[in-house]
């Protein structure tokens, strides 16, 4: 992952996230989930690095702005998660 500038960080409350997950499927579920809980990047691009285990991706949140609103209860996270 490129290095994180003050850019992207310029104040409190903005906070750059870098991702390790086992699986493509697991890094968009924890995106999916941070996307409800603050004002997110969205779910961003996976990455791959030869001969290192699972994937990474980088995701932009302002943690002082909700996200969007929980779950349905039909959701495969369950109702606010």
């Amino acid at each position: 992952m490129d290095r994180i500038d003050a850019t992207q960080i310029p104040e409190p409350g903005l906070v750059v996230l870098d991702l390790t997950a086992p699986d493509e499927a697991t890094a968009h579920a924890v995106m999916e989930v941070l996307e409800r809980l603050w004002a997110t990047s969205g779910v961003t691009p996976i990455r791959r690095e030869p001969g290192v285990p699972g994937v990474r991706a980088r995701v932009h949140a302002d943690i002082r702005r909700p996200g969007t609103p929980p779950a349905s209860p039909g959701s495969p996270y369950g109702a606010g998660v």
